[in-house]
């Protein structure tokens, strides 16, 4: 029998709704799955660790000053990824680092200058806080050296204060933009990432960066989606379609341009002695996406089998590299 009939006949629609992202195979309405080839490891992301300085109304990682599930990764870990690109010869061109915070990792500086040493690309996500300004000489130091490889990226949620302290807090502001305002007068390459979750379509959102830009004398162009990047919403409680191969053509995507079929993610998971490499940045501790303890074990196919592979990566063309 048909497994697409077989599961129609024996669920009512509420089912099949409690049944959606629980097959790594199959649907809830018994159609195939799509899952991502991997093509080319373009961008190793690394979590330096959960814990954050901040604890943010809707993180998708849930980090903050006390979430140590994702412990520090080490200088030592970092350059034995580098050694496994190099002699897997995997092509890859950017290295990522995200949280938590990456600067409240003790190694975070060291870290950086042994992937700019190798002629990486480096990007790393940052909240801007005191963290990232204590570190200002440190950082225009690398910039001296290595101009625009490396780049960071701040998060500042909405374009006005009151509105992104509802999701970072009353005191998470003006270090954001004190951060932005040195990052323009340094001349280190930059960019801000906003979230779409406040109602406004993506014009209005970005004019109203631009006047910020403007007002504050920092040097972005809210216009250019590389340098203003609004990100979809992440909410696991939404109801979201499950992506199926006939959604390809439908959508008129190609699965080459989802994130995991070009980046990985490393993480180290508490208690753990080795590294594991997740799937995505948006899934650190579900270990349906755990590919392995190496990048080579972790390269093959994904299912796409998570709300957020939908909303995120398929519906909302959202991807976390620059």
């Amino acid at each position: 029998m048909n497994e697409k009939i077989h599961i129609e006949e024996v669920m009512d629609s509420s089912e099949v709704e409690s049944f959606k992202f629980s097959d790594p195979d199959v649907t809830a309405a018994g159609e195939q799955r799509a899952a991502v080839d991997p093509r080319q490891l373009e961008t190793l992301w690394i979590n330096t660790g959960s814990l954050c300085n901040l604890t943010c109304e809707n993180c998708y990682i849930e980090s903050s000053p006390t979430n140590d599930r994702l412990v520090y990764i080490s200088l030592q870990e970092v350059v034995d990824l580098l050694d496994e690109i190099e002699r897997e010869n995997m092509g890859t061109r950017e290295v990522a680092f995200t949280g938590g915070e990456p600067f409240l990792n003790p190694d975070m500086v060291p870290i950086l200058k042994a992937c700019l040493d190798r002629d990486f690309e480096v990007l790393v996500l940052t909240n801007g806080m005191k963290t990232l300004l204590r570190e200002k000489d440190s950082l225009e130091i690398l910039h001296q050296k290595f101009s625009t490889r490396l780049k960071l990226r701040i998060s500042l949620d909405h374009y006005k204060e009151a509105t992104h302290a509802l999701e970072r807090g009353p005191r998470s502001w003006k270090p954001a933009i004190k951060s932005l305002q040195w990052l323009s007068k340094a001349g280190m390459a930059f960019a801000v990432a906003g979230r779409t979750m406040w109602n406004e379509d993506e014009d209005s959102m970005r004019a109203g960066y631009g006047d910020m830009f403007t007002r504050e004398g920092i040097q972005l162009d809210a216009d250019d989606p590389e340098q203003l990047i609004l990100f979809p919403e992440m909410d696991e409680s939404a109801d979201v379609p499950e992506i199926t191969n006939a959604c390809w053509g439908i959508l008129d995507k190609n699965p080459a341009d989802i994130m995991c079929a070009s980046s990985r993610m490393v993480v180290k998971h508490k208690g753990d002695d080795h590294l594991s490499i997740q799937a995505c940045t948006l899934l650190p501790y579900d270990q349906r996406f755990n590919l392995g303890r190496t990048l080579e074990e972790s390269w093959r196919s994904v299912k796409l089998n998570h709300p957020h592979c939908a909303k995120f990566c398929v519906l909302g063309g959202g991807s976390c590299s620059a």
